[in-house]
């Protein structure tokens, strides 16, 4: 199963990084990565697959969150088809 990670908030250094290793901690593979930083705000968009995780889509929302209150950014995971449903029109 497929999901979307996305991440909004100011540059700093070590964001990427940061989400990287948390999601590897997890057996979570990056399959895309999208990221841009506009006038200090950075956003990224990663591709997941989350199929082989060792937590569900819940407990790596969590672990999530907690990286983005430490790190002050918006950090959320969704299923992918959720996302998709979301996104069109």
């Amino acid at each position: 199963m497929n999901a979307i990670v996305t991440v909004v908030g100011q540059d700093k250094v070590g964001i990427i990084a940061a989400i990287c290793i948390l999601l590897s901690e997890y057996n979570v593979n990056i399959l895309d990565i999208s990221q841009t930083i506009l006038h200090g705000a950075f956003t990224m968009v990663m591709a997941v697959d989350v199929s082989k995780s060792t937590a569900s889509i819940g407990e790596l929302s969590e672990a999530l969150s907690q990286l983005g209150k430490k790190m002050e950014l918006s950090i959320r995971i969704q299923r992918e088809e959720i996302f998709d449903a979301m996104h069109n029109i």
